[in-house]
């Protein structure tokens, strides 16, 4: 597929999204307010506002089933691996060849979750490699391009509304290693290119200006997700104290447009970009929130980190953590049980969360052809006993 093609034609989708008032998009992309299945028991609140419904689900959710999965998946060594490794941008897109995910399974998933207590779910749609789980007009490095050939988000949308769940899409906005125009390394920037010896001729970022062809596709991609896949929420990531340029990553201006698309979507950005989301989603019971917001932003954007703690502070926040002790994305030296978490360090996780006023998102990692791995669906089953 012709990237400058593309990218025109994504630049010319966006700026069409934004000229239709808020009122025809959210008609046109919920017509008669739906109610969706997994606020079934908020239906007359969410006749009179969307977002109340959802946010008092939100407050009454308590846990959910969190996967990171991606090419990535395929080599075992993290999710960073493009960038820690330095790996080519064309040798890494070659992973696609070996991704089948043919085992994964959004039916045995979305049981797994509602035998464990868990009331939603949320995937990585796209990671800070850039890979896409899901259906996109906005380039082919997706599942649905790769030797799958599926739309993964969609098979997971479709088995979470049969079901009831919610489902929120984890969105990489922060770090994009494969878009030919996010921005290049540099002071205060490093984590969002590989710091490659050579210049990758795939990328053409230049100068600061041409962000704004990423984020035409980032607001692009965003459309897809929310009219495609109805989601409980968008969950963005990661918080590297960007925000203190709404210049370049003007995140209020995409807050705005999901809230037109969807008026029950709720918003997340890890510790907070602007403090207008909807929920903080912190990592790991040790450190706190201010403490998170403070590590993230630094001290060139401590101002902007205290506002966003204080505007989070009294919400209803959740709290992110792995079963798999350090790793988020499936590593084989974590296939040894002792490596994952117990029942008893779940339970106490949970009642953590609990007692800070947060719900708990719990990860795992699937396994390369997709499968969850089954010490952590024995561990969450287990769970789910003792809270059901």
């Amino acid at each position: 597929m012709n990237d400058r093609r593309n990218f025109i034609k994504t630049v010319s989708l966006a700026g069409s999204a934004l000229l239709l008032p808020s009122h025809l998009l959210t008609a046109a992309t919920n017509p008669g307010r739906t109610v969706p299945t997994y606020l079934s028991k908020y239906k007359d609140l969410y006749a009179k506002d969307p977002k109340a419904a959802s946010l008092a689900w939100f407050r009454e959710a308590n846990y959910g089933l969190f996967m990171h999965y991606g090419l990535y998946s395929i080599w075992g060594r993290g999710a960073w691996v493009q960038l820690f490794e330095k790996t080519p941008v064309s040798e890494y897109r070659k992973l696609m060849n070996a991704f089948t995910a043919r085992k994964f399974d959004a039916d045995f998933i979305t049981d797994l979750a509602l035998e464990s207590g868990m009331t939603y779910v949320n995937i990585t749609t796209k990671h800070h490699d850039g890979f896409c789980l899901f259906k996109s007009a906005q380039t082919d490095y997706t599942s649905v391009h790769a030797a799958a050939k599926r739309d993964l988000v969609g098979e997971l949308s479709d088995a979470c509304r049969k079901k009831g769940l919610g489902l929120f899409l984890y969105y990489s906005v922060a770090a994009d290693w494969h878009h030919p125009y996010f921005p290049a390394p540099k002071a205060g920037w490093q984590y969002f290119r590989p710091d490659y010896a050579q210049p990758q001729p795939e990328y053409r970022y230049k100068t600061e200006s041409d962000t704004k062809h990423y984020i035409a596709y980032v607001r692009a991609q965003l459309r897809e997700l929310v009219t495609q896949y109805n989601p409980a929420g968008i969950w963005f990531d990661p918080v590297r104290g960007l925000y203190a340029r709404p210049d370049l990553f003007p995140m209020e201006e995409l807050y705005r447009e999901i809230r037109a698309l969807s008026p029950h979507a709720l918003i997340s950005f890890k510790q907070g970009a602007t403090g207008t989301e909807d929920f903080a989603a912190p990592e790991r019971k040790a450190a706190s929130l201010a403490d998170q917001i403070q590590s993230d932003f630094g001290a060139e954007s401590a101002a902007l980190a205290k506002r966003v703690w204080e505007a989070h502070n009294h919400k209803h926040n959740e709290t992110c953590s792995t079963l798999q002790r350090g790793a988020w994305s499936y590593e084989p030296e974590d296939n040894d049980r002792r490596r994952h978490l117990t029942v008893q360090e779940v339970m106490e996780l949970l009642a953590d969360a609990k007692s800070r006023n947060m719900n708990l998102l719990l990860n795992t990692g699937p396994l390369p052809e997709g499968e969850i791995h089954p010490g952590d669906v024995e561990t969450l089953r287990k769970v789910g006993k003792l809270i059901n």
